[in-house]
Parts: structure tokens; sequence; C-alpha cells
């Protein structure tokens, strides 16, 4: 065969290498940064990308109609993410000639021309500050033009955030707003008053407050230009209701922002449940790998099929088995690690269940190279686990199970020749139980980016929360909690 046509296998490790170093997104992000800034020297642009410490930085846009709490959310955004703030007086400060030209047009009460103010604009963002954290910009653009030309300019956000609430709520906030002259803030008699008694005193009245009927006309001007901004930032657009408390709308426009944008990058799957016996991780494990596609790998069941396979490894492992005795973890993972080799599981990738038990042998599996993508605990009480797993038995006959309280058997007959396995005795159960969670903490240590699900619930309630996670993409912001809670 001729070796320019015939097809060839990229190896499996430069696959976790190339995922795990987000290679494919790094050169995406170059690529778009060079076809935005066109640089006359791409090499050496490319070049000082590289050089430093991240290319993807926050861009954001923050929008909302006036005493929707846009200025005190940014500040907190920006706090929390390292980004800085630009408000429209903020690009004014700078002593440039454009400055100087639009605060001209500003003194004579007239509108700063469009392109005028897209330089402005440009200028600001094209500092070393904003290049190297990243920038919110509060309130910019006002209206789609803006927007429209903002994105001729490349001055494109990855997040856009629109706070809303009813015009009776705004008005009563703007009439209640008061502001620190010393440090700029901004509070509310009724709804954010400053814990500290200093702060409280000097606060003020802002200067040229607004009436109930200027009010009434800036909200009718805002909601005529807030569609079409909606209908051009709708691709990365979250409306966020801003009729709650500040810190609940905080929360949600950090959540969203920390979300990082969907990749294009190509990406298998390795999953990895742990959780105590009877959280059901078999059953979602199932439910996964059916709509996913993706290979099931259950430890114990590899472990039973190697030993019936009758190899030189089966043989060693057959006794452990039979004497109810743990397999050591050397056999585990050479068995483990083979099965995940195999072409399947690097093509169509895996979800894994039954291994690591504890952080050695999670080491082990991340020395193998085979480091998961997505990590979840499925989280019960042990008395729900017991309830699930003691009264749970098998009809020998027909191979049907049942549950005493979820699924009895249907008649007597059937009900006197039920099996129940004596692994899940309430004895044996309660010292499984106790050696799950003697390991947990330090898996969870282990695994700081794992995700906590709640799997006392309907199990389909518990896929739709796997699910959630798996389609979107890890958040890759600090300070973010080490591991999160759903459902």
């Amino acid at each position: 065969m001729d070796a320019t046509v015939k097809h060839l296998r990229i190896p499996p490790e430069m696959a976790v290498y190339a995922e795990k170093h987000e290679i494919f997104d790094l050169i995406q992000a170059l690529v778009r940064n060079l076809i935005i800034d066109k640089p006359t020297d791409p090499i050496q642009y490319l070049i000082g990308l590289l050089k430093k410490e991240s290319i993807e930085v926050p861009r954001v846009i923050l929008l909302g109609p006036p005493a929707s709490g846009k200025r005190t959310i940014a500040k907190k955004l920006c706090e929390r993410i390292g980004a800085i703030h630009i408000t429209a007086s903020d690009i004014l400060k700078a002593d440039t000639d454009i400055t100087r030209a639009a605060l001209q047009y500003r003194q004579n009460n007239q509108d700063v021309p469009k392109d005028l103010w897209i330089k402005l604009i440009q200028q600001r963002l094209s500092k070393s500050d904003c290049v190297r954290r990243g920038w919110v910009l509060e309130a910019i653009p006002k209206n789609g033009e803006e927007a429209l030309c903002l994105q001729e300019a490349g001055i494109s956000p990855e997040h856009v955030v629109m706070l809303q609430a009813p015009d009776g709520i705004l008005t009563e906030r703007i009439l209640g707003k008061r502001i620190d002259p010393v440090t700029g803030d901004v509070y509310h008699v009724t709804f954010i008053w400053p814990e500290s008694a200093d702060v409280a005193q000097r606060l003020e009245r802002p200067q040229g407050l607004m009436t109930k009927d200027l009010m009434r006309a800036t909200l009718e001007l805002y909601h005529r230009q807030a569609h079409t901004l909606q209908s051009t930032y709708r691709s990365c657009l979250r409306v966020i209701n801003a009729d709650q408390p500040h810190v609940d709308v905080f929360a949600q426009v950090l959540t969203y922002v920390m979300t990082r944008p969907h990749s294009a990058a190509p990406h298998t799957p390795r999953i990895l449940l742990l959780g105590p016996p009877g959280s059901g991780k078999s059953l979602q494990a199932s439910l996964l790998a059916h709509k996913y596609s993706i290979v099931d790998i259950c430890c114990g069941e590899l472990l039973k099929a190697a030993a019936a396979d009758g190899t030189s490894m089966g043989e060693l492992i057959k006794p452990f088995l039979e004497s109810g005795r743990q397999v050591p973890d050397v056999m585990v993972r050479q068995i483990l690690t083979e099965r995940l080799s195999r072409l399947d599981c690097t093509t169509r990738g895996w979800v894994l269940h039954g291994f690591p038990r504890d952080v050695d042998q999670a080491a082990e599996l991340q020395e193998a190279n085979f480091s998961p993508s997505r990590v979840f605990f499925l989280e019960m009480d042990d008395d729900v686990a017991v309830a699930r797993l003691a009264l749970r038995s098998v009809d020998p006959a027909t191979g049907e199970r049942y549950h005493a309280l979820h699924k009895p058997a249907p008649n007597r007959e059937v009900q006197a020749r039920l099996w129940y396995d004596p692994w899940d005795s309430e004895e044996e159960l309660q010292k499984r139980l106790k050696d799950y969670w003697s390991q947990t903490a330090a898996l969870q240590a282990f695994y700081p980016q794992a995700v906590r699900i709640n799997a006392d619930q309907d199990p389909h309630a518990v896929s739709e929360c796997l699910e959630s996670v798996l389609v979107g993409r890890l958040p890759k912001v600090p300070n973010m909690q080490p591991s999160q809670a759903l459902c």
C-alpha cells in the first residue's frame, strides 16, 4: 500500500497529551488573535503571545438599565477574576489627542462620533494591563450600532451579561441611590446599606439625581436599544434577573463568566464514577455508555472476566476472587491498563467505576496516563445505601431482580425461591461503607475538580446532573471552589 494514502493511527498518548495541555485550544486561540489583530510580523506576534502568562483572558461586557447594579457587580467581578474594570469615564481619562478631541465634543454637549469613540475604546483595551489581565466593559456598547462597530474593530467579548429588572424596581432604586465620595462605591437606603457606620455617615446623594419622569424616558430609550444588543450578542449572551439580592446576582454572573466558551477541539470522554455501595454507579455508567457510545468499564466485572479467560493472569487472580480477598493492586493495574489501552477505549472514551478505591490506586491510574477528564462523587446517606442493597434479591429461575420495598415479588412462589447475595448483608454493607468513607476525603483532595452529585433521587435526575457537566467545559478561572455540589 502507498504510504501516502494508507490510514494512520495516532497513538493514544498524543491525544491524552493534547487534551491535558489544551494544545488544540491553544492553536485555536493563537489563530483567532492573529486574525483579529492582523500584525505586520505574524511570527514575532505569536512568539509574544506564547510568552504571556495566559492567552485566554476574561473579555466581558456587562449591560443593563440604570440602577440595575452594573457598577456593583462589575467591581466585584473584577476583584474576583482579576480583570480591569472599564467605564466610559475611564476611557476619557487618558491624556491623548483623540481623548481631548472627544472631551471637546462632550463640553459642547455633542455626541462623540462613533469612529472616534471606537478608537478610544481600542486605545484603552490595547494597554498592557488589559492585554495581560483581561477586561470588563461596563455599559459599553450602548446600542446595536456601537456594538457592530466594536465587532468590526476586532473587539469581541467571550461573555456578555445583561441585567434586567422591572421598571418600578429600577425607579425605586435610583431614588434611593447613595454614593461613597471616598471610594465611589454605590449603596442604597433599602437594598444595599454599608456595614461600616463611618461609611454610612459620609454617603451622599448623587449629583443630578434623575426624577421619575426622566427615569421613565431613560428606561424607554434603553429598552429600544436592548433588543438590538441582544440580537448582536445572542451567541454569548446571558440575561440575568437583577430583581434579587445583589449577592445572588453576582453569583449567577460569576458562574456564567467562569463558563468557558465551546471548543471545537476533539475530546475523548474519560469519566470516573466514585461513590458508596448502592449509589448507582453501575446504572449511571450503563446509561452514559449507551447514550454517548463510550465503553463501560466496571473493575469488578473486568477482574471476573480475566479470571474466566484462563490466562496466566486470570489464574493468578482467581484464588483471590474465590476467597473474597482483595486482588493486589499490581495485578488490578495490569489488567485495567491493558483494557483501557484497547482501540475502543482510546477512540470512543470510557466510563470507569469500581476503581480507584484509595489515593494510591488513583495515583497509579494517573501515572499510567489514564487520567480522567471528569470525576463524579455520587453521594448518599448510609441508611439509604443499606435500604437499597440489603433488601434486593434475584429470582434464580428467571434472573429477574426484586426489591422488598420498591419491587416486591409478585407471588409467594417467587418469594420462596428468591436469592439474597451475602455480599449485600447489612453487616457486610456497613463494613464496605466504612472502608469507602475512610478514603473519600483523600480522594476528593486528589481530584480537586470533582463534582459531587446527590444520588438519593430518581436515576434519570442523577443522569441529567451528570450530563449537565459532561457537555460543557470545566471552568478555568482562579479562586474557584475545589469541588462543586449539584442537584
